[in-house]
């Protein structure tokens, strides 16, 4: 039995360089309307979406979530966590490759030296389903207290 299935539809329009995806249908309601483009996928934004940033803002907020799991069954619940997911598309011999996805952690937590944060955040890594996912990518994670 599943835990969570979620939704979301784009519907896509025209060729990539001049097209534009348009969210629907999502689960929430929360990302229905929002557009992506190939531009803003590979230039500026534009105020429009990409699947990579949609990927960063899963990671970073799974990650929030698994780091608060972990922190709070070592009796050390989190102040505030602050985890910003960078993943990176890059060409693999000729094709958009999602890389990496890089984990930057700046946490507050009373009571909790450097070294048991550290060796909590590699224990939230192994649990974040999103980072279970991404398991063939490079994920790093850098942890610190603030």
């Amino acid at each position: 039995m599943s835990i969570a299935v979620r939704t979301a539809k784009t519907t896509w329009d025209g060729a990539l360089a001049s097209g534009t995806g348009t969210f629907s249908d999502t689960s929430s309601g929360a990302l229905d309307g929002q557009v992506v483009t190939w531009g803003s996928r590979t230039e500026a934004p534009a105020g429009k979406s990409s699947p990579e940033e949609l990927l960063a803002a899963a990671h970073s907020s799974c990650f929030s979530m698994a780091l608060a799991l972990t922190l709070g069954e070592h009796k050390t619940p989190p102040q505030q966590l602050q985890v910003t997911a960078e993943v990176t598309l890059d060409p693999v011999d000729g094709v958009p490759t999602i890389t990496t996805s890089k984990l930057t952690v700046r946490a507050t937590v009373p009571g909790v030296d450097a070294a048991t944060f550290a060796s909590i955040a590699d224990e939230a890594a192994k649990l974040c389903p999103v980072s279970r996912l991404f398991a063939g990518a490079e994920i790093t994670v850098d942890a610190q207290l603030a």
